[in-house]
């Protein structure tokens, strides 16, 4: 196998590996926000530890310090544009995103919404060269790929018994309450690549400490306006598992920052959709609730990363 095909391979295995992580935190976070009835809280309290982490980690490490050098260094030359620094409001908008719409809309169709956005803003991101691996033509076969796996998640998310909408006091705009994780989505992808554009200069963790401190100054300004509204959470749970789902975002949110410069923004995504389909695949499994749809969905994601796989190379 050529240097190219070995690093293509390994960018799989991790695009994978991310995907289990997301799926993981998702159900840690989702357990944190029904305790605090609060899933905005959860997501701040989830970027705080996370950024916590990784400061104490560059405090000790004239390494990591240096990287945050080379960025610094590169923003004011000019090599690298601020807005490339900003991939953490992507992550506060989806947090956001999905605080304001899965009430309302439920759990289907924001995956729906969001994956939809994530898979076809990627082919664009892939053809504007914004990720470190340059610019990736949009060709019939990425479009198949990318449709694959918007398939994938369409039948997953039929299976899902949770995706019943509740009644909520949010006003009756189902388009506006449709393109919010769409919007979402589209954001996940520029993420990625600029998180990427980051990691190639300063390396993987000084894009993470970036992100995680962008998105929590994001979280808090929020957190300012619902707690005019709402106030403090009036009790906080005790158990220490609920609140790791931090230190799981700052391993995949590194490795994405890698990655994406190993096999492209498309693949990335395909790659960790079909990561956290596996992982839920395998929990429900283990709760003894699986079901031949979920198979179904794996199988049908995993056959849209053969196809963006063999379109790339």
């Amino acid at each position: 196998m050529s240097l190219s095909g070995r690093r293509s391979s390994v960018g799989l295995a991790f695009g994978f590996c991310i995907g289990a992580g997301v799926a993981m935190q998702g159900r840690i976070n989702g357990a944190l926000g029904a305790r605090l009835a609060d899933g905005i809280a959860a997501a701040t309290i989830s970027f705080g530890t996370g950024l916590i982490a990784v400061l104490i980690a560059f405090a000790v490490s004239p390494a990591l310090r240096a990287g945050v050098t080379k960025v610094r260094t590169a923003v004011s030359e000019g090599r690298l544009p601020p807005w490339q620094l900003l991939g953490g409001l992507c992550g506060a908008f989806f947090v956001a995103a999905q605080g304001l719409t899965v009430a309302a809309i439920g759990v289907t169709a924001f995956t729906v919404a969001v994956v939809a956005g994530q898979l076809l803003s990627s082919l664009m991101v892939d053809r504007l060269g914004l990720a470190p691996n340059g610019r990736t033509p949009i060709t019939p076969w990425r479009i198949v790929a990318a449709g694959l796996g918007i398939t994938g998640v369409v039948l997953s998310a039929g299976g899902d018994s949770a995706a019943t909408p509740v009644a909520t006091g949010l006003p009756a705009i189902p388009v506006l309450l449709i393109v919010l994780p769409a919007l979402a989505g589209i954001g996940l992808a520029w993420q990625q690549a600029v998180n990427g554009r980051v990691a190639a200069t300063g390396g993987p963790f000084t894009a993470t400490l970036i992100n995680f401190g962008v998105g929590l100054t994001a979280l808090l300004l929020l957190d300012l306006y619902t707690l005019a509204s709402s106030g403090l959470p009036t009790e906080f749970p005790t158990d220490l598992w609920l609140y790791t789902g931090g230190l799981i975002g700052v391993a995949f949110i590194a490795l994405a920052a890698v990655t994406v410069g190993m096999i492209g923004v498309l693949l990335l995504g395909l790659t960790s959709v079909a990561g956290q389909l596996v992982v839920a695949v395998l929990l429900d499994a283990f709760d003894g609730k699986l079901s031949p749809t979920a198979i179904v969905s794996c199988v049908i994601v995993l056959c849209a990363v053969v196809v963006a796989g063999r379109a790339g190379r």
